[in-house]
């Protein structure tokens, strides 16, 4: 053993809590860094309300207060993208300090590309199906939790992995699972909703 003193108490909670210890997560990453960069915090919607009010006082002030260590200031300015799907509002202190742009879902084109570019083995046949589908999910008044682009890719995948050529009913029912995520959005499915009068 060697012979330095044990530290104290508080000594260790000084140390145990000092920059040493400190894991630079992206936040503080984004307004130490000497340059200018690109902060992007993807679904804040999920965030719970305490990072919201933390992400608030680095937008406002260029600066955040980590306990036990103090205020870190800005050495540069982030530019700083939310995305929100809006699964609960945000608070408007948040909102006031952005400037709003909604992007709606792609059209059937665009989902196509969307699909040819990210998975570029699947038939034109197929990813036009799906495109078509999710389409007419999305326009369904009786879907309640629409489905996104990834769920799109997810769906694409699971046929995919099925060996299913083209979109039958058949297909949708055996791959609901991976494009709607209640029981009551794929109860439409079952009943022909949304994407059953597109096939043949």
């Amino acid at each position: 053993m060697g012979q330095s003193q044990p530290q104290s108490k508080t000594e260790l909670t000084k140390s145990v809590f000092s920059e040493e210890y400190l894991l630079e997560r992206p936040l503080l990453k984004s307004i130490r860094s000497e340059k200018p960069v690109v902060l992007l915090i993807d679904e804040i919607d999920k965030a719970d309300e305490e990072f919201e009010a933390f992400l608030l006082e680095m937008l406002s002030e260029l600066q955040l207060t980590i306990p036990e260590i103090g205020t870190v200031k800005a050495k540069s300015t982030p530019f700083v993208v939310l995305t929100s799907n809006r699964t609960r509002p945000l608070s408007e202190a948040l909102r006031r300090r952005c400037a709003y742009l909604f992007i709606n879902y792609p059209d059937i084109e665009k989902e196509v590309a969307i699909i040819k570019a990210k998975m570029p083995n699947v038939s034109d046949r197929l990813a036009l199906a799906v495109a078509q589908a999710v389409h007419d999910l999305r326009e369904n008044d009786n879907i309640m939790k629409k489905p996104s682009i990834a769920e799109t890719l997810d769906w694409i995948a699971a046929l995919e992995a099925l060996g299913v050529p083209d979109l039958t009913p058949e297909a949708a029912g055996l791959t609901a699972g991976f494009i709607l995520k209640n029981e009551e959005d794929i109860a439409q499915l079952d009943t022909g909703c949304g994407c059953g009068h597109h096939h043949h």
